[in-house]
C-alpha cells in the first residue's frame, strides 16, 4: 500500500480526522530526505556515489573468477578480454545497484552468431545481460545483444555498428530470500542500450544458464562479473551505484 494511503487509513480508523478535516500537510512528510547526489559532469560519468570499477588506468579492482590476478588487458583506456584467461568479477560484492558500462565488439571478421563479440555481464555473478555483436549478426533472439540470456528477447536491437562503443545503463532489484533460502521475490531488470529501453522492470526467472532452464538458489551480494567467450570484447567507463 501507499504511504499516503496507508496514513491516511490509519488516522481515519484513529478518529483523528475526518475526511472533511483533512489539510494539505496532513498527507506531506519532510523526514528523512534524500541524500544530495551530484551528477556527472557530462553524460554517462559516474555520479558523485558512484562506485568507479574502470576508469581506463588499471584492474584494481577486479580480479580472475578463480580469484587469482586478473589477466585481462589495459590499453588505451580499454580493459580488453584477453580469450582463454577466463573472466573477471569485481573485488566488492553488490545487491541492488544501478549500472554503467560500455563495450566495444572486436571486428567481425569471419565470425557470425555466438562467435561474434560475445561476452556478457553478470549481476550477482549469475544473471547474464547478453553482450553480443549486434550489426547484422543473426542468432536466436533471446540470446541476442540486450537479451537477458534464454529468458527474455530486448524489444529493440539499439546496437549500432561494430567497432563503435555501446552503453549499457543497467537497473537491478536482487532476489530476496527468506527462511531456509525460499525465494520470496524474485529479481528484476530494467535494461536501456544507447539510450533505449530494452528490458522494461523484467521479473527474472532464476539463473541464465546455458543449457537447461532458470532456477533461484539462494544467496547474498555477490560481485559483478564479466564473461571471456573467446573473443577480444573492451569496456571502459564502469560504474555502479549501491541502491
Amino acid at each position: 500500500m501507499h504511504r499516503i494511503s496507508m496514513l491516511a487509513g490509519a488516522l481515519l480508523m484513529a478518529g483523528v480526522l475526518s475526511a472533511q478535516e483533512w489539510k494539505p500537510e496532513s498527507t506531506e512528510w519532510y523526514y528523512p530526505a534524500p541524500p544530495v547526489v551530484k551528477p556527472g559532469k557530462t553524460l554517462g560519468q559516474p555520479p558523485s556515489d558512484a562506485v568507479v570499477l574502470f576508469d581506463g588506468k588499471d584492474l584494481s579492482q577486479w580480479v580472475s573468477v578463480n580469484d587469482e590476478e586478473a589477466k585481462w588487458k589495459v590499453v588505451n583506456g580499454e580493459m580488453i578480454v584477453v580469450p582463454g584467461t577466463g573472466g573477471v568479477k569485481t573485488k566488492a560484492y553488490f545487491g541492488d545497484c544501478q549500472l554503467h558500462i560500455e563495450f566495444k565488439s572486436p571486428p567481425a571478421e569471419k565470425y557470425n552468431g555466438q562467435g561474434r563479440g560475445n561476452s556478457g555481464v553478470f549481476l550477482q555473478s549469475r544473471y547474464e545481460v547478453q553482450i553480443l555483436d549486434g550489426d547484422n549478426n543473426h542468432t536466436y533472439v533471446n540470446g541476442m545483444v540486450g537479451s537477458i540470456y534464454k529468458q527474455s528477447a530486448p524489444s529493440a536491437n539499439a546496437y549500432t555498428r561494430n567497432g563503435e562503443w555501446q552503453v549499457y545503463d543497467i537497473y537491478w532489484k536482487a532476489p530476496r530470500f527468506g527462511t531456509a533460502g525460499v525465494l520470496e521475490e524474485p529479481a528484476r531488470i530494467t535494461v536501456t542500450l544507447n539510450g533505449i529501453l530494452i528490458q522494461n522492470n523484467y521479473v527474472v526467472k532464476g539463473h541464465t544458464p546455458y543449457v537447461g532452464l532458470p532456477e533461484y538458489h539462494a544467496h547474498g551480494r555477490l560481485p559483478l562479473m564479466l564473461q571471456d567467450h573467446g573473443t577480444a570484447v573492451a569496456f571502459r567507463n564502469i560504474w555502479i551505484r549501491n541502491l
